[in-house]
C-alpha cells in the first residue's frame, strides 16, 4: 500500500474513477499538460487523452456550465476550480443550475457532477487564493459539500462524490495537500458521504471541525488530555451538507461539552449552523454554552499575518478550558 500525500490521493482516485467509468471526465483551467496548479490532474491527460482532460478558457461560469450541461447528457464531470476564492463567477451556475436541476425536471434529469476547488489559508497565497467560504455553497439546496482533512478521506470521499447521482462539491484543504502522507491503497473503496467521523474517542468535552483544521483540533484534544486530564472527542464532519445530526447529538449525550473550530470568519460561518442544530435537538444535554473557534471577521490577511488570523492550538485550548470551567 503506498504512502501518499492529499493531492497525490485526489489524482489517484480521480485515475481509479476515470478508469472505472469512461463517462468520467475533467475539466478545468491548466489541468491537462499542466497538470493543474497543484499537479492533482499531473499525468491525467497523457493517461486518458486530452477528450477526457479538457483544459478550459479562463472562466469560471463556463467551467462550471460545461459541467452541469455535461452532467445532463449521460457524462460524469469533474470540474476544477483553481481556488475557492475564484468560484464566486461559477455561483449562478451552481445555485441556479446545478442544485435544481432534480426538482426542476421533477426527477427526469439529476446532475452527478463534482465540482473541486483548494480552499483556506495556510500556505502564504496572494489575495483571493485562501477563501474559506463553505457555509455560503452550504446553504444552497439540492448540493453536497465535502471536505477531506486526510488522504485516505480523500481517496475515499473523492470516488463516492464522482459515483452520487447528484452535485457535490468537494472542498479540498490546499494546506493538507503536501502536509503528511498516509497509506492509501487504490482499492476502490468509497467511504460514505452524509457520515461524520469519530477520530478520537472521548468522555469530557466534543471538539467539532473538518478540513485543515482537524490537525490543529487533533492537537488541542492531545495537549488537554497531557496537561489539565480532559478526555475530549474529536469528530470530522466531513460531509458538511447534509449535516450528520445523529453522530454530533449522541457524542454530546456523552459529553455534555462542545466546542466547534473552523478558519472561516465567525459570522454566519459553518459553526453556527453545528450550534444551532445542538442547540435545537441536544439542548438537555448540555453543560456549558457552545463555543466556537473560527477565523476572525475580515477578510483572510497576506502571508505575514494568516497565522494570527487561523485559530491556533492555544485559542482551541483556552476555549476547551472555559467550557470545562462550567460545573
Amino acid at each position: 500500500m503506498a504512502e501518499l500525500t492529499l493531492v497525490e490521493a485526489v489524482r489517484m482516485a480521480l485515475s481509479r474513477a476515470m478508469d472505472e467509468d469512461e463517462r468520467v471526465v475533467l475539466l478545468g483551467e491548466d489541468i491537462g499538460i499542466d497538470g493543474g496548479v497543484f499537479r492533482a490532474t499531473d499525468g491525467l491527460i497523457q493517461r486518458f487523452g486530452s477528450g477526457r482532460v479538457l483544459d478550459t478558457p479562463l472562466s469560471e461560469a463556463v467551467i462550471a456550465g460545461v459541467a452541469v450541461g455535461a452532467a445532463t447528457q449521460d457524462l460524469r464531470p469533474v470540474a476544477e476550480i483553481q481556488f475557492m476564492g475564484f468560484v464566486y463567477p461559477a455561483i449562478d451556475q451552481i445555485v441556479n443550475h446545478a442544485g435544481r436541476l432534480r426538482t426542476r425536471t421533477r426527477g427526469r434529469l439529476s446532475c452527478p457532477m463534482v465540482l473541486r476547488a483548494p480552499f483556506g489559508g495556510g500556505i502564504h497565497a496572494p489575495e483571493h487564493h485562501s477563501e474559506s467560504v463553505e457555509a455560503m455553497l452550504a446553504h444552497v439546496p439540492g448540493i453536497r459539500v465535502v471536505i477531506p482533512s486526510s488522504p485516505a478521506k480523500a481517496y475515499g470521499l473523492l470516488l463516492a462524490a464522482i459515483r452520487d447521482p447528484d452535485p457535490v462539491v468537494f472542498l479540498e484543504p490546499k494546506r493538507l495537500y503536501r502536509a503528511g502522507k498516509e497509506e492509501v491503497g487504490d482499492d476502490g473503496e468509497a467511504l460514505p458521504l452524509d457520515k461524520a467521523f469519530v477520530e478520537r474517542e472521548g468522555s469530557d468535552l466534543t471538539l467539532i471541525s473538518w478540513g485543515a483544521m482537524m490537525k490543529e483540533t487533533l492537537a488541542a484534544a492531545d495537549r488537554l488530555a497531557e496537561e489539565d486530564g480532559v478526555s475530549a472527542e474529536v469528530i470530522d464532519l466531513a460531509t458538511l451538507k447534509p449535516l450528520d445530526q445523529d453522530t454530533l447529538l449522541a457524542s454530546i449525550e456523552k459529553t455534555g461539552r462542545v466546542v466547534i473550530v473552523h478558519e472561516a470568519a465567525l459570522t454566519g460561518g459553518y459553526g453556527g449552523e453545528v450550534a444551532a442544530r445542538i442547540a435545537e435537538h441536544g439542548l438537555l444535554s448540555l453543560l456549558a454554552p457552545v463555543r466556537r473557534v473560527t477565523g476572525y471577521d475580515t477578510v483572510i490577511p497576506l502571508p505575514k499575518l494568516e497565522h494570527h488570523y487561523l485559530p491556533s492550538v492555544a485559542r482551541i485550548v483556552d476555549a476547551a478550558r472555559e467550557v470545562m470551567g462550567y460545573a
